[in-house]
């Protein structure tokens, strides 16, 4: 039974069982009346560097057997007008014709961009999840019924993978569908932040809950637990899901998107993508960096995590809740390692348990005391240091020099700096911000098809 048993009333898991079964005819009559729109968030490097092309095209020409699908929504960053006209070549080769590009620095998408930043909506950070929120904003406008993510970066894709995803909600109406795979080459372990970060937090953060008897708050945590892969990006949402959904700029994503999911859906569906490996690109650890790589994204998870569940919930914990934290999820994180490194024996794999070790110590428990401290009890630290500085003569001649104002802009800085998730409103709120935005966007849409007439 454990291969196929269901372990949660709350979410549906769908096992890949056979290899024989094609769900192509089927997804193509379920989505007579219906209309499923998937995208495609790309970097033009993607496709206009040598080594990322093949993947690239591999998973256009995988696509056009898709039938199902009435729009492909390919949103690219950081290309310019020769790259987007290498781009109509290689659509036009493959032969792929339900793709739209929404070229983010074109003159057509750009201002829509300062638009929305202009009503308030923060877009300033470039990135995914920047380019995810037009593309949102496009398949809303073109009247999407559900709405499908997937990376331009996924080396083994096929497309029955992205059918297996899309027929619970277009066969059965789920709000939500997202992928589960393992995270290997068939060397090696790879999906880091999943097995060191998020396992781990999570199971530490329920040992916690359980402790303090905080069941709402546990009830999270246990729905998050019960995903098998946290950090997959390719899921299927419902339109009306996804236009009431929060989203974020940063690396916490998917786990915002999950904990909306929890709050907001009730038919919930996580998919096996595959029965093989999974590849894509993966990202260095950058120990000394904190803006990049893998300690950025864990610092961005970390923090997503713990402001939804302290901040968002109205959650009151002590000043030792967080030190405490760490200690138990440290503790857990080494009892994990020493499974992989079991399991990777057991199957031959290549495993550096000095690396998942340093990648734990090094990164993930400093990012908990710096989030905790900082969420525990920012005010109090500067306002302490403010009255000190306020109530002793010796700080009078530096006081005159602004040191009052150097804390106070201190704490403003490290605290927008660490706990500024770049948070986004839900596509309900930005059409009533901006009233006629999706208009808007019809036009910008609109004036893209004349110009690719043109060429």
């Amino acid at each position: 039974m454990s291969n196929f048993s269901q372990k949660s009333t709350k979410i549906t898991d769908f096992y890949q069982l056979s290899d024989e079964v094609d769900l192509l005819k089927k997804l193509i009559r379920f989505s007579r009346w219906k209309k499923p729109v998937l995208i495609i968030p790309a970097l033009a490097s993607e496709f206009t560097l040598p080594e990322s092309r093949p993947v690239f095209e591999n998973i256009l020409r995988e696509l056009k057997g898709a039938q199902y699908l009435a729009k492909i929504i390919l949103g690219v960053d950081q290309g310019t007008k020769d790259d987007i006209e290498q781009l109509y070549g290689i659509i036009a080769d493959i032969g792929i014709d339900n793709l739209f590009v929404q070229w983010n620095d074109g003159p057509h998408f750009s201002g829509l961009y300062d638009l929305m930043q202009d009503a308030g909506i923060n877009l300033s950070r470039r990135g995914k999840g920047r380019n995810l929120f037009m593309s949102f904003g496009v398949a809303i406008a073109i009247g999407a019924t559900s709405v499908g993510l997937l990376d331009a970066d996924i080396k083994t894709f096929r497309r029955p993978q992205l059918d297996q995803l899309f027929f619970p909600v277009q066969a059965f109406d789920y709000e939500f569908s997202k992928a589960y795979y393992v995270r290997s080459d068939g060397h090696r372990f790879f999906g880091r932040v999943k097995r060191l970060l998020v396992d781990p937090i999570l199971i530490a953060l329920k040992r916690k809950f359980t402790d303090t008897g905080e069941d709402k708050v546990l009830r999270l945590v246990d729905f998050l637990l019960l995903f098998h892969y946290q950090l997959s990006g390719e899921v299927v949402i419902d339109i009306d899901l996804l236009k009431r959904m929060r989203y974020t700029l940063n690396w916490g994503v998917e786990i915002l998107s999950l904990i909306e999911v929890y709050r907001k859906a009730t038919q919930i569906a996580q998919v096996q993508f595959t029965r093989g490996c999974f590849d894509h690109k993966h990202q260095k650890i950058s120990v000394a960096d904190g803006e990049k790589g893998l300690h950025k994204m864990s610092i961005d998870i970390v923090t997503t995590l713990l402001k939804a569940l302290i901040v968002e919930e109205g959650l009151e914990v002590s000043s030792h809740f967080f030190r405490d934290l760490a200690i138990t999820y440290q503790s857990v994180a080494e009892d994990l390692i020493k499974k992989y490194a079991e399991n990777a024996r057991f199957n031959g794999l290549i495993y550096d348990r000095d690396e998942e070790e340093r990648f734990v110590t090094k990164i993930i428990t400093g990012a908990i005391y710096d989030v905790g401290e900082l969420l525990g009890a920012p005010q109090n630290i500067s306002n302490m240091f403010w009255r000190y500085t306020t109530m002793n003569s010796e700080f009078e001649e530096f006081n005159k020099l602004g040191l009052q104002k150097a804390i106070l802009d201190a704490e403003a800085r490290i605290k927008h700096g660490h706990l500024e998730t770049g948070d986004l409103p839900s596509w309900t709120r930005v059409e009533e911000k901006i009233p006629g935005i999706i208009d808007r966007i019809i036009d910008a849409i609109e004036d893209v098809k004349q110009t690719e007439s043109v060429q």
